[in-house]
């Protein structure tokens, strides 16, 4: 009530005494208005709470495919089986297949629409379209037929495949079955751009295969897209329908394959001390070594003398990879999730050593706790990370990732936090979007965006781990995630920004954009609009809700809001649809006083008209207001009134965090919600109360809004220092 009181005799005062001025009209208040027409219609798809609506539906495919990897010719040859099953309310004529691989056939327009120039240096666009030139890496497709093995009629559309069905499939339960036959070469990824392929290493003479977008696949189809086939042009991700498979993979037979699924042959294709160790493994909260380095280098030397088949399953995924060589080291060892023991394992060759034996695991261990504490428990039986050319791709279960030592063995402090960085994000894509399944070939934010916020809150919880104490004994480095690393970003020339809803080949600046800034945005929502609280409960019913499901933008936005009772809609207005800085700018700070004070006051003093509090009481008591003595006390002499002024220079609505500096030493801070700037989103003027003088007041004083100038932060003003001024205040 105090406050209240005070802050309304405050408003009293001023309107009684000061020049009368015109109240501005209000300015952006669009910048407040609710999200329209931006967003879809609710319906019984999708519901207005942001969860799945009633009528949800989605796809499904089954798979049933036999491969042979083909080291001596780098070629790989398949055949599959696929289940189409219809859950849609409409009828379908045909359905579509995405064939990723044929971005590398000769006509490929990602090669056609390269744009650069050209200087001293031979551009790597150039390297890998001639490359190109010189091969034919898509696919080869034969024997379409359907399940009575009649021909099937089809079209090939660049990266996508047309199967016409010969009847109508029925909706609301029709099925369709249908088969066909495909071979691709394998690229080098050194040589060539991909998420897959091959490493050569000239040392032992061997390679080591990362394949991923290796077998044609099922397009999506939903409720909001229809068909899902934009061409894939190699920016834009992947839209997939959740399946069971059933694999079967050929290769030389000392080979070690790692895979998505659960391995169904252990003791076909693993010797007895390696079977005996996976059972030590078993129940081992410490990686275990299955296949050791002594026996991946005797490996490296032997010539195959035929071929080995691994079978895996897995049930609802929506994709399939796998990875193979001989080159293999490979450890294990249980993640304990709320009683539910998941395979946590590394396969990798000996140069990622031994950095990769050391962390490799236990990063995944982390990472599935941490996640699914802020989202669900793992699902899945196994979260694999392989150490390749690909330094970081993901698919369920399964991650190739980057972070090799020297050739020497030494590991410098920046390839061991890329190597645990981007382990944790790609075994983290197992949740957005192999579980949560968003769009990616539409909306990468949706996946990379959520991911690399959540990763850095699992980078957060790395110094509290024994096995990295040593080295990260108070914070780890992360990149990305924290307010103050996206400021360069959001301060950019405006023709470099498109807002973060931008589909996904059309982004520039694709790793601020589709990275960091959405993972900014969602670590302020939570530490300063929000509140961990909130912010946490809503962020959890939102993977809850769309886990195994296509969210869309929309079912997170509205979800967001629907589960935490906060208006976000001016949030996602700026950070999300709109490509504005937050600059926000103290002005003006004036002091009022009822006596003008005899002492340096740092700020303008003036003082109230004489006897205005006594005017004031007695106005409230002829209104019929009676007040307490404690009420009546609650305004005296030895209060302080701070007349702020700010503008919202950047144009990005944000709160304003208000940090005083009293002339006592002390400190408080005020937190002031966005909604201030909700009828003149320019400039506002605070009054704020104090029992103490004030010397200094800063903005946002730990960076937590992303203000991309803070010499405008603090008044008297103070510039900030530099590093020469920082070096010489260190040797006074």
């Amino acid at each position: 009530m105090k406050k209240i009181l005070v802050f309304l005799c405050c408003l009293i005062i001023t309107h009684l005494n000061f020049a009368q001025t015109t109240k501005m009209p209000p300015r952006n208040v669009s910048k407040f208005e609710q999200l329209g027409t931006e967003l879809p219609t609710p319906n019984t798809y999708r519901a207005a709470d942001g969860s799945p609506g009633h009528e949800y539906w989605q796809q499904k495919a089954d798979y049933k495919i036999k491969v042979t990897l083909d080291e001596k010719n780098n070629n790989i040859k398949g055949s599959e089986t696929i289940t189409y099953y219809n859950n849609s309310p409409s009828d379908l004529q045909y359905i579509w297949l995405q064939l990723d691989q044929n971005l590398f056939k000769k006509d490929s327009d990602t090669y056609k629409i390269d744009d650069f120039g050209l200087n001293e240096n031979l551009p790597y666009q150039i390297t890998t379209s001639l490359f190109n030139q010189y091969s034919n890496k898509g696919y080869e497709i034969s024997n379409v037929k359907d399940e009575s093995g009649k021909p099937l009629t089809y079209i090939i559309n660049k990266t996508m495949m047309r199967i016409n069905l010969p009847k109508t499939l029925k909706g609301k339960g029709g099925k369709f079955i249908f088969s066909l036959d495909w071979s691709s070469f394998i690229t080098e990824v050194k040589k060539e751009r991909g998420r897959s392929g091959f490493e050569y290493f000239p040392t032992d003479k061997n390679n080591l295969y990362e394949m991923a977008q290796w077998f044609p696949r099922m397009a999506v189809y939903d409720d909001v897209n229809g068909w899902q086939n934009k061409q894939f042009l190699g920016q834009g991700e992947f839209a997939l329908a959740f399946g069971d498979y059933e694999v079967e993979i050929t290769t030389p037979d000392d080979h070690i394959v790692a895979s998505t699924g659960e391995l169904q042959n252990p003791t076909k294709v693993l010797t007895e001390m390696q079977l005996k160790r996976w059972k030590q493994a078993e129940n081992s909260s410490e990686p275990v070594v299955i296949v050791t380095q002594q026996e991946a280098e005797l490996n490296e030397k032997n010539t195959p003398k035929g071929t080995k088949t691994w079978i895996y399953h897995a049930k609802n995924v929506r994709d399939f990879a796998f990875a193979s060589s001989r080159k293999f080291i490979w450890d294990a060892m249980r993640t304990n999730l709320n009683g539910k023991k998941i395979w946590s394992m590394s396969y990798y060759p000996k140069e990622g050593n031994p950095l990769w034996g050391q962390y490799s695991t236990r990063v995944i261990d982390l990472t599935l706790k941490v996640y699914s504490k802020h989202t669900i428990d793992y699902p899945y039986p196994v979260a694999i990370s392989v150490h390749g050319p690909v330094f970081g791709m993901e698919y369920p279960m399964i991650s190739f990732n980057g972070g090799r030592p020297a050739a020497d063995g030494t590991v410098s402090g920046g390839i061991r936090n890329a190597m645990i960085s981007v382990i944790i994000h790609e075994v983290g894509h197992n949740f957005f979007p192999m579980i949560i399944n968003s769009d990616e070939r539409q909306w990468s934010w949706m996946d990379e965006g959520l991911n690399t916020f959540m990763q850095y809150i699992t980078e957060c919880e790395i110094p509290k781990q024994e096995w990295a104490k040593k080295d990260y004994p108070v914070t780890y480095p992360s990149s990305r995630g924290l307010a103050s690393k996206i400021v360069n970003y959001m301060n950019s020339s405006p023709d470099q920004l498109v807002p973060i809803m931008t589909n996904s080949e059309s982004i520039i600046q694709f790793g601020n954009n589709a990275y960091g800034k959405p993972a900014t945005a969602l670590n302020i929502l939570r530490e300063t609009i929000m509140g961990r609280e909130l912010f946490d409960y809503a962020f959890k019913k939102y993977a809850e809700r769309w886990a195994f499901k296509h969210p869309q933008p929309a079912d997170l936005f509205r979800t967001m809001e629907d589960a935490s009772a906060v208006d976000l809609d001016w949030f996602w207005k700026g950070w999300f649809y709109g490509t504005e800085a937050c600059d926000i700018s103290l002005e003006e700070v004036t002091l009022y006083t009822t006596k003008k004070l005899s002492t340096d006051t740092t700020f303008a003093n003036k003082t109230f008209k004489e006897n205005a509090w006594q005017d004031m009481l007695n106005r409230m008591e002829k209104a019929g207001i009676t007040l307490s003595e404690q009420e009546k006390n609650a305004v005296n002499d030895k209060k302080y009134f701070y007349e702020l002024k700010l503008k919202n220079i950047g144009g990005l609505i944000m709160p304003i965090l208000i940090d005083m500096q009293f002339k006592d030493g002390t400190t408080e801070t005020l937190r002031i919600p966005a909604e201030i700037w909700r009828q003149n989103a320019q400039e506002i003027k605070k009054v704020v109360t104090t029992d103490k003088q004030v010397v200094q007041f800063t903005i946002d004083s730990k960076l937590e809004t992303a203000d991309v100038d803070t010499k405008n932060n603090t008044m008297p003003r103070k510039e900030n220092a530099t590093k020469f001024d920082e070096v010489k205040q260190k040797n006074k």
